[in-house]
């Protein structure tokens, strides 16, 4: 076994590997960009090389710094890790060429299965079913549109060196293929650097499900299991769990037989995921071989028991894999959820910023299932802690719970209660709406399919329900009285009977606050309270609602402790008979509520602040984010309608086009192709 280990990747999946190699008794080396200096896995490894400036071409994907980095700190093998360059079959040849150890496939595997034309190809010869498709060298315009013509719509373009969910576009008719096409190169020259596409019949509704498999260099091969990734959107995995629901043993051993005869194809050594499509009959279809371990991966862990990468360092220095196939069996189920800074109110566009609180389960040490079936397991894997920023630079994924149960009700009911229970206070999050997700019925019922969430967000309001309504009311009047104490005493908190606010236990006077929920400023709610303390027992009473059509509210709360400013954040715990424990976070303008069953996020209307809306009509369009321009649709002159492109975006690796938000006349477009523009920034400008 090698004694020191590069990781050649960074956040969450850096201490992952991390974690296992030095409890192997490996030295660990981290790199890491400019942006990620102070990033967990730069501490937590032996070692640590900076690759230089923040963009990823230029550390992250910087092949020559990486191997520099190794050779320097006398490292003798390479692990990529998942992203980055752990597809790069020039990478993978870089390394044995200096004599490094790459953790992985070689460089002939990488290459074919890398490419989907040509993966698609090895394995037809090996029997293997494939999705009908165009997998040609021809990449001209012409070309490509008479094939998917004569191939029937809808149908899928996809980028030959694609993952992650990035360079795919789905075509329901002819007029829109080319639009589509020249997008879905651009993203993937941008994130791939090889613009190549292959075209593929959509099967519709179908099942995304993959097989975990491994290979030694002494010719064994083995699967462990399936996992169903069918929970996306945009062809990004959310959810995963494994084994797949509604499976019959029948099935699970073609599958995984057939995901074993992938690998034997091409000489295959290491982890690797076989991802199929299953359609309703339960047939199923090749779609690609992913030659690395995948960030759904806990998943096979939990249900398994065993450490994955260990199996990946153990097989890198030659040897035999440590069981046979009849000794790897299924124990409970397994759920993750990937966490992600990003604005579900807004078409999940990401988010950028500091988290001023970042608050979850530490993650397992060791990955062997409870010894006891009526446990539940629970395992964070990730990057974050509070005080540390999301950057605009890289993939804003923060972490992944994982959970396990004895049987998917237990696991599927841990996953609910751990996500309610997790914090990420400063920057949105896709927590609250990964709850949602996960007690839709057709999610709890399992057996979905690719469609649900797509179908969920359609259905989706982002309205409180009445019923709700009331008690939110008088957990804003709650906060707001716990806020306007602490900021009248500076820090700490006093008794509030001395203050002279309008809160004093004598005062008849109403405060009136005006919250929304927040990403809807459109429908905002004016609360009068007023709050009367006695020891730790708060009455607030007041209204919900314009003068003459309110709606009274007279609540109890006990404090069990009293509300505690820490930084830039104000938390207040509550009890009340009708909603149990609640938790409110302050941070900014922004009051988070968390109950025993929901959470809310609701927009102060500070007075002191005068807001404009990102995206006007009287104004224009705004950035959301940092990011740079790819497209410009708009010209001054221009009468636009309604929800017609105007300028594209790219941030985070994705591409985002910015639409008109209402009927008007272009006045002016600021930016150029290829400029970068900073959050906030006009990018179209309307005539008055």
């Amino acid at each position: 076994m090698f004694d020191t280990l590069l990781i050649a990747n960074r956040g969450e999946i850096a201490r992952r590997i991390n974690r296992t190699a030095q409890a192997m008794g490996i030295r660990t080396v981290a790199v890491y960009s400019e942006a990620d200096a102070q990033a967990l896995h730069v501490q937590e490894c032996d070692l640590a090389v900076c690759l230089g400036a923040p963009e990823a071409a230029k550390s992250y994907l910087n092949i020559d710094a990486i191997v520099k980095a190794a050779l320097a700190t006398g490292a003798q093998a390479v692990h990529p890790g998942y992203g980055f360059l752990s597809e790069n079959a020039a990478f993978a040849k870089a390394c044995a060429e200096a004599g490094l150890i790459f953790v992985g496939p070689d460089e002939h595997a990488i290459r074919v299965m890398g490419s989907k034309s040509e993966a698609k190809a090895c394995v037809q010869q090996a029997g293997v079913p494939l999705i009908p498709g165009y997998f040609g060298d021809d990449q001209s315009v012409a070309t490509l549109q008479a094939e998917a013509d004569k191939m029937g719509y809808p149908l899928m373009i996809k980028a030959v060196a694609g993952g992650g969910g990035k360079g795919i576009r789905t075509v329901h008719e002819a007029s829109g293929f080319v639009a589509a096409l020249e997008s879905c190169q651009r993203e993937a020259k941008n994130a791939f650097a090889d613009p190549t596409v292959m075209l593929e019949k959509l099967i519709v509704n179908p099942r995304h499900v993959e097989v975990q498999v491994f290979a030694d260099q002494h010719g064994n091969v083995v699967h462990l299991f399936e996992r169903d990734c069918s929970a996306q959107r945009r062809h990004q995995k959310v959810i995963e769990e494994a084994p797949a629901f509604g499976l019959t043993d029948a099935q699970r051993k073609s599958i995984g037989d057939t995901a074993v005869q992938v690998a034997r194809s091409v000489n295959y050594r290491g982890a690797g995921t076989v991802e199929f499509l299953m359609d309703a009959s339960g047939a199923f279809y090749f779609m690609e071989m992913n030659t690395r371990l995948q960030v759904e991966h806990p998943v096979t862990e939990m249900v398994t028991g065993f450490d994955l990468v260990s199996w990946q360092l153990k097989i890198a220095a030659g040897e035999p894999l440590p069981v046979q196939q009849a000794d790897i069996r299924l124990t409970g189920h397994a759920f993750e959820a990937r966490l992600y800074a990003e604005n579900p109110d807004n078409g999940f566009l990401p988010a950028i910023g500091k988290v001023a609180l970042w608050r979850g389960p530490d993650h397992a040490s060791e990955f062997a299932v409870p010894t006891s079936m009526n446990q539940v397991a629970v395992r964070m894997d990730g990057a974050m802690r509070s005080g540390l920023a999301i950057s605009p630079y890289y993939d804003p994924m923060v972490g992944k719970l994982i959970v396990w149960g004895a049987t998917r009700d237990k696991a599927l009911n841990a996953l609910q209660d751990q996500l309610l229970k997790l914090r990420c206070v400063g920057v949105r999050s896709n927590i609250a709406w990964l709850h949602t997700l996960s007690t839709h019925p057709d999610f709890a019922r399992g057996g979905y399919d690719t469609g649900l969430i797509d179908r969920m967000e359609a259905a989706r309001t982002r309205a409180v329900e009445p019923d709700q309504s009331i008690g939110l009311a008088a957990l804003c009047a709650l906060g707001r009285w716990a806020k306007g104490v602490c900021e009248q005493q500076g820090v700490g908190v006093t008794d509030p009977l001395l203050l002279r606010d309008g809160f004093a236990s004598a005062s008849p006077l109403l405060r009136t606050d005006v919250f929304s929920e927040a990403g809807k400023s459109e429908s905002s709610w004016p609360v009068r309270s007023h709050c009367r303390r006695q020891g730790a027992r708060v009455q607030v009473i007041g209204a919900l609602g314009p003068a003459g059509k309110a709606t009274s509210f007279d609540h109890a709360f006990e404090l069990p402790q009293e509300p505690v400013l820490t930084g830039e954040v104000l938390r207040i715990v509550a009890i009340s008979p009708e909603m149990g424990e609640i938790e409110l976070i302050w941070n900014a303008d922004l009051l988070h509520v968390f109950g025993r069953d929901h959470s809310a996020l609701l927009l102060w209307h500070n007075p002191a602040h005068i807001r404009v809306d990102q995206g006007d009509a009287g104004h224009g369009v705004n950035a959301p984010m940092p990011g740079k321009v790819f497209a410009v649709l708009a010209k001054p002159g221009d009468t636009v309608k309604k929800g017609q492109p105007l300028i594209g975006l790219e941030a985070m690796k994705m591409e985002h086009m910015l639409l008109a938000p209402a009927d008007a006349v272009v006045k002016a477009v600021p930016f150029e192709l290829g400029q970068q523009v900073n959050e906030g920034v006009a990018l179209v400008l309307f005539e008055e």
